[in-house]
């Protein structure tokens, strides 16, 4: 079954499933505690470098993904590029401390849908992943 299918293997009303990928583990942690007690999401895989990200998407198949820009292993880049070749269905959205225009314009060619800066409210986090995710509104 895909993330976000019901057991009956329709959309119902399910949770967003996310895999978090950033290798600064307390960062890591504290956005999978804050996201966990968000109503509409679930963390499914919370990970540290790009191979491990690929690893899991392949096998939970998340909805979204919200990863760091600068990984050990691959790099945004290549682990978006990655993740949209293995799972097509899966958005991916970027979380940056900081990114040159041409870094921002090679991760939404990659793939990418949005690109955030780490400073950004946890709300507009959670939004731009509702919106990866084909949801405009909390369930």
């Amino acid at each position: 079954m895909k993330a976000g299918e019901s057991p009956s293997g329709g959309q119902g009303v399910t949770p967003i499933d996310v895999v978090l990928v950033e290798d600064n583990e307390i960062f890591r942690e504290t956005l999978e505690l804050l996201l966990d007690v968000t109503p509409d999401m679930r963390v499914v895989a919370a990970v540290g470098d790009g191979p491990a990200a690929l690893d899991a998407c392949r096998r939970v198949e998340p909805n979204v993904v919200l990863m760091d820009y600068r990984l050990p292993g691959l790099d945004g880049v290549e682990t978006t590029a990655g993740i949209r070749a293995a799972c097509p269905e899966t958005a991916v959205v970027v979380l940056t401390a900081a990114a040159e225009p041409e870094e921002v314009d090679a991760l939404l060619d990659a793939g990418a849908v949005a690109c955030l800066t780490k400073d950004r409210e946890l709300d507009e986090i959670v939004g731009a992943i509702r919106e990866a995710a084909g949801r405009d509104a909390p369930l």
